[in-house]
């Protein structure tokens, strides 16, 4: 069955960042590269136009548009974890803008924003008790990377 493939639009960088992602995650790897047949409005024939990647078993394309849109963050690439290890792994490899690094979420040379979230994170914010994910909500949110052992000491009701 068909996926949806998430196509990221980059102003000459294509190439460069699906091979910079693929060397961040597991079960990655560039699929192919389309040179572009003629001229276009942002770049001559021969140039690299798109490339089509998996990260993580997901297929993306990269597009080289040009410099007339850019990311932000109304939409961002959730990276799912199990460790504090694997949240470390993934903010220290993608996160270019430590300012602008607020609940887990980072953003990239590229500018493309990423969440990182660890299971434990979703399992207590829907929490059946609203206190306990109310304290997970209340400490995630002064958070910059998400640290399980701190949110789960806050479910506990216990001082960090």
């Amino acid at each position: 069955m068909a996926k949806i493939t998430p196509c990221l639009w980059f102003d000459g960088k294509a190439e460069e960042a699906a091979t910079f992602y693929v060397s961040v995650f597991p079960r990655s790897r560039v699929d192919s590269i389309v040179h572009a047949p003629s001229d276009y409005p942002s770049g001559k024939a021969g140039d690299v136009l798109t490339v089509e990647f998996t990260l993580m078993d997901q297929p993306f394309v990269g597009l080289n548009g040009g410099p007339q849109f850019r990311f932000n963050e109304a939409i961002s690439l959730q990276i799912p974890v199990e460790t504090q290890a694997q949240v470390a792994r993934y903010s220290n490899a993608l996160s270019a803008v430590p300012e602008a690094e607020q609940c887990g979420w980072v953003k990239d040379w590229y500018g493309v924003s990423w969440q990182i979230v660890p299971r434990q994170l979703t399992s207590l914010l829907s929490d059946g008790d609203p206190d306990r994910a109310q304290r997970a909500f209340a400490a995630m949110m002064k958070m910059k990377r998400i640290d399980i052992a701190a949110l789960e000491h806050a479910v506990a009701g216990v001082a960090g």
